[in-house]
Order: structure tokens, then sequence, then C-alpha cells
């Protein structure tokens, strides 16, 4: 019998988790990472497309770019990040539609700036520094972690 190759999604995972081995700073980060990513595709969305983009288009090329990273990384979670980005574009639609770019910005940065407070109480917890300090690829390392989480618990392989 042979062993399963690790794939570099786990070395990721298995680092991440590391620094992550406190249950309250893994509360916090089941609805900060997610807050942030949010809040990235918020943002984007604000900025100018210019007379020939509409808005939105840097948001969805950012998506896009991300998605590519965790489709080589596994196809399963390529495909749940993949329902995680039309959602929050669409979210991310709406409330454009409904609030304006000016109100969408200043909601974005408000809620930016409370999922990094929450997130630096949960390292201070968990006593350990947040892992995109050591490389940034954890920044995109994080929302594939909580969504492994869900994958898990719903049984299903990532």
């Amino acid at each position: 019998m042979h062993a399963t190759p690790e794939r570099p999604i786990d070395r990721w995972f298995a680092s991440y988790s590391a620094d992550h081995r406190n249950r309250q700073n893994q509360r916090i980060h089941l609805f900060a990472v997610p807050a942030i990513l949010w809040t990235v595709i918020a943002l984007l969305w604000c900025i100018p497309g210019g007379t020939i983009f509409k808005p939105g288009i840097w948001a969805a090329l950012a998506m896009f770019v991300a998605w590519r990273f965790y489709h080589r990384a596994s196809r399963s979670l390529g495909f749940g990040m993949l329902a995680v980005f039309l959602l929050l574009g669409a979210l991310t639609f709406a409330l454009h539609q409904w609030l304006g770019t000016r109100d969408l910005l200043i909601a974005a940065v408000g809620v930016f700036v409370l999922a990094w407070i929450a997130q630096f109480v949960g390292h201070k917890i968990e006593g350990q520094k947040p892992s995109f300090l050591t490389d940034l690829v954890y920044l995109l390392i994080g929302p594939a972690w909580v969504l492994a989480k869900l994958y898990r618990r719903l049984g299903w392989r990532y």
C-alpha cells in the first residue's frame, strides 16, 4: 500500500492550524476571516472603473485570481470558494445598488477595522502572531481554512 502524497494545501493548513489551536481564536476566525474577505471584495468594488468598466470589475478580477489559486490547490475547495465568491459578489452588488459607492465604502472600512481588531484579539488570546506575518500567502489560506472546517463538519473531502 502506498502512502498518499501530502498536497501543498495540506501543508498550508497544517502550518496555519499550528497558529490557530485555541478554540476561542478559532471561533473568532470563523467570523472575522469571512468578514475580511467580504470587505476586500467591497473595497475593490468601490474602485472607480472609469468610462469603460462597470463598478465591481476590480473585485471580479481579484476574485478570479484568488479562485484560480484555490482551484489549483484543491478542486473541491476551488468549487466551494467559487460559490463563496459568487455569494459575496452578489451581496456586494446588492449593497452597492442599495447604499451607493460612498456608503458601501464606509461600511466596508468599518467591518474591515472591526474584523482585524477581532483577529488580533484572537491572536493575543492564542499567544501566536498571525500567520500572514510570516508569509502573505496565508491571507489566501485563511478563507480556505475556514471553508475546509465547514467541509469537515459536513463530512466532505477537500
